[in-house]
């Protein structure tokens, strides 16, 4: 898009819709969930515990694109801390949940004080694919 005009396989507007798969058969990047509601309904749907985060997870029962939310009490830290925590909670879902993720779901993803900044990143996405089995089966 050099001209101002979208190029021919992309859509218009400049961005490409989440509903679509990816090139290896793997969905596209998930959405956003920004909703205090949508934070309140994940937090009743199933919940599993692993070492380096708690991950949330809720079948909205419709076709859409996977979503996913992040947060970190202040438990966790300071600004930085409970930031850094999001930061590596994001990237190991860019990661994951495309491959795992199940269209139709809302994930959230909470931090852990004092572990989930520090984990090893290895051991965080092997986290994240062994809740994702749990969720899914």
């Amino acid at each position: 898009m050099t001209d101002g005009k979208p190029a021919a396989d992309e859509p218009a507007g400049g961005l490409s819709s989440c509903a679509e798969p990816g090139r290896d058969g793997s969905q596209a990047e998930p959405r956003r969930i920004k909703a205090r509601a949508d934070f309140l309904r994940a937090a009743r749907a199933r919940t599993v515990r692993m070492p380096g985060f708690m991950l949330q997870a809720r079948d909205r029962r419709d076709e859409g694109a996977i979503r996913v939310g992040f947060t970190c009490s202040r438990k966790v830290g300071n600004a930085v801390a409970r930031n850094r925590a999001k930061r590596r909670l994001r990237e190991i879902a860019r990661i994951g949940l495309p491959h795992l993720g199940q269209s139709g779901w809302d994930y959230v993803l909470i931090g852990k004080r004092d572990v989930t900044a520090e984990r090893n990143f290895e051991r965080m996405q092997a986290d994240l694919n062994a809740a994702l089995r749990k969720i899914h089966g």
